[in-house]
């Protein structure tokens, strides 16, 4: 028998292979969290046997080309397991690719850089990242959250075959596969995407639970004892179970029952045991602490590899993997790009249209329908105008694709244009997502169509964008152009009362990295921020809306709101001379600030309205324009917005005031509402004067 450089002898057959691959991937996955001194290990090497077995066999991607449209997707939702995705991408030798879709000839995932798993600018770090390493399909964050995105990619998946298949011209027919844990089970994001999937009957589905009875505390047992197979049953799910993890046979039945179930999304539940050896590594491996140098000895012995080898691989697993997933994957694309090209030949237009949604494109005259709002002074809804904008839009994208999470008829987001149709179990060509009562999971199948590159837009009342917090801050994290709509946006809600009256949502939005949060304050100024929305490829947005009537402003008085895409402008300036003081507003309160502006005006003062629909916009603005809006030397300043006023001063500095809320709301009419907050024209002059110091 032939030995490997380190002493592990040469395997013949294929199953010695498959046993090769497998304790690889659990002794890389070992020592990286050791080098690291921090991770877990215990989920990697309990689920290496699975994920080799998915990848090996089944598994349709193409290492030489992570991003081809038709792969199958595998979301890591148990990302606190991320160095088995690691040393998967680095057995497989996944190539890197970067922004602008070139595949770059070097590996995405170096031996380098899982030696240095969590450390600083590694391909590794702690938790999976979208973006950052070829290969992650999707950042999954907080546990539970990336099981909700697979619904998203699923749900894309259904509907671009839908759109862009034709008869010999399968060009979408790819599965989405998630490992989850015990935790992502427990969170209650998996509960509301589940029952979705059930629903949508998305046999394109498969999730993977790995069923080891652990959390951080513990034993499941402490709070997690409910039948999991019987509760998917329930949900609408096929489900199966893999007695032992290591049992490769099984799990590759259970593959197979995946693929061949035709009206149902899948649950593999797998029973492992978190630890190998010893019974304080299973312990360690438990409490996410890595194993220590004796027991990472101790447990090679187990696996019969060498014990002081450190990050080794033998060449004949790079061989084994490449002969298995590296080959399957390359001829399925192959396969692919010869089929797009006798598609395009015959479908030159939907083959366009499809390679411009992978590049996050817009086709030529998307804009050409954009309403133009004459003045009003009644005016609208700026949901009912958004609505109305919405409709001009998508029958110019047709990936526009979105819903609700059941409040379409509120959020003014359903698309009503001839074919848009609603997506189900049995009309996957719908435009229209019924989402249901599931905000969390609404954004996060949102980020899961993003993924797909399909363009997605949701919506909800802002008091509920709380719930959908977590999925938000992951859309801008990976840097993927959600669409978040966001209605009811101020104490104007009136009666429902402060549990529906949002006061602190705009500012914890604004508080989230890299996203756009855009507070038009009437008809022209959504015009305007749809066309900036749609024009974004790498940027979320959080639209917010009223429920209310804004007047539409007379544009050949005021400023154009072409200004919204600099997120702050002069809308009404001193009518001689500089400004001697500047109100600055949002939304519906930019009619607020007009109404001041007219009392001040007629009493000599020289004012100036500031409409500033996106402080991030305006921020990104060059100095010199900021300081034209807003000049260093003009002090007296007043912000007004019907929300908290936390972080209003780092425009109207220490001698500037707010007209905002430090309260929540109650229950009352609008009217009364605004009289008993000070949200009228005569408290905002007030305040303004007091900025001038005149009392």
């Amino acid at each position: 028998m032939t030995m490997t450089d380190h002493g592990i002898p040469a395997p013949t057959h294929a199953e010695d292979l498959d046993d090769l691959a497998v304790t690889t991937i659990r002794t890389l996955c070992m020592d990286a969290v050791q080098a690291a001194n921090s991770g877990h290990p215990g989920t990697p090497m309990a689920m290496a046997p699975v994920a080799y077995t998915l990848w090996q066999q089944f598994l349709r991607f193409d290492p030489a080309d992570p991003i081809w449209p038709d792969r199958d997707r595998f979301v890591l939702s148990a990302g606190h397991a991320s160095t088995l995705l690691y040393a998967l991408l680095h057995l497989s030798r996944v190539t890197a690719v970067n922004p602008a879709y070139e595949t770059l000839g070097e590996p995405a995932v170096p031996l380098e850089d899982l030696r240095r798993f969590r450390q600083l600018n590694s391909r590794c770090p702690g938790h999976p990242e979208y973006r950052w390493t070829s290969g992650v399909e999707a950042t999954t964050g907080p546990l539970g959250t990336g099981a909700a995105t697979a619904v998203g990619m699923a749900i894309a998946a259904r509907w671009q075959a839908s759109y862009f298949n034709r008869p010999g011209y399968d060009l979408f027919d790819y599965d989405v596969y998630a490992l989850c844990g015990d935790g992502d089970l427990m969170e209650g994001v998996a509960a509301e995407a589940a029952s979705l999937a059930g629903h949508l009957r998305l046999s394109n589905l498969c999730w993977i639970y790995d069923n080891n009875h652990i959390s951080i505390e513990g034993d499941t047992a402490l709070a997690f004892t409910e039948d999991v197979a019987t509760r998917f049953i329930g949900y609408g799910w096929n489900v199966t179970r893999v007695g032992d993890a290591n049992d490769l046979t099984m799990l590759a039945r259970a593959f197979d029952t995946f693929r061949a179930e035709p009206r149902r999304p899948t649950l593999i539940i797998v029973d492992s045991h978190i630890g190998y050896g010893s019974s304080k590594q299973g312990t360690a491996a438990a409490h996410g602490e890595p194993l220590g140098d004796d027991d990472v000895r101790a447990t090679k012995r187990f696996y019969g590899w060498p014990e002081d080898a450190r990050f080794h691989v033998p060449d004949a697993v790079y061989e084994h993997l490449a002969a298995g997933l590296g080959a399957r994957g390359h001829r399925a694309r192959e396969e692919w790009m010869a089929r797009f090209e006798r598609y395009r030949g015959e479908y030159p237009e939907l083959a366009e249209q499809l390679y411009q949604m992978q590049h996050r494109r817009l086709p030529d005259g998307w804009d050409a329908e954009l309403p133009e709002f004459a003045p009003d002074e009644k005016g609208l809804a700026s949901r009912d105008s958004s609505g109305k904008v919405l409709n001009a839009i998508a029958p110019h994208v047709p990936w526009l694709v979105g819903g609700s999470a059941d409040l379409a008829p509120s959020t003014k987001t359903r698309l009503v244009f001839d074919g848009a149709g609603d997506f189900g179990p049995d009309e996957p060509s719908g435009r229209n997502l019924h989402l249901g009562v599931r905000e969390f999971a609404a954004a996060a199948v949102a980020n899961g169509l993003a993924l797909s590159k399909v363009r997605p837009f949701w919506s909800t009342f802002l008091i509920f964008s709380d719930f959908a917090r977590g999925a938000i801050r992951l859309s801008s994290l990976m840097e993927i152009p959600v669409v978040h709509v966001f209605t009811h946006d101020s104490i104007g809600v009136g009666e429902d009362g402060p549990t529906h009256q949002p006061v602190e949502q705009v500012a914890s939005l604004r508080a989230i990295p890299g996203l756009l949060v855009l507070r038009p304050c009437d008809a022209n100024e959504v015009v305007e921020a749809w066309r900036l929305i749609m024009g974004l490829r790498h940027e979320p947005a959080a639209l917010v809306l009223t429920r209310q009537a804004l007047p539409t402003l007379d544009r050949s008085i005021h400023a154009p709101a072409s200004g919204l895409a600099r997120g702050g402008y002069v809308l009404a300036d001193a009518r001689s001379g500089p400004p001697e003081v500047i109100i600055l507003a949002t939304g519906s309160e930019v009619h607020l600030a007009l109404s001041a502006y007219d009392q001040l005006t007629a009493e000599g003062v020289r004012a100036r309205v500031v409409s500033m629909p996106c402080w991030e916009l305006f921020d990104q603005q060059p100095q010199e324009y900021r300081d034209s809006v807003l000049p260093p030397d003009v002090e007296a300043r007043v912000a007004v917005e019907q929300a908290s006023t936390l972080g209003w001063h780092r425009y109207v500095g220490t001698r500037g005031a707010v007209v905002g809320m430090d309260t929540f709301g109650t229950s009352a009419p609008l009217k009364e509402l605004l009289t008993k907050f000070g949200f009228t024209p005569e408290a905002v002059t007030r305040a303004a004067r007091e900025c001038l110091g005149q009392r």
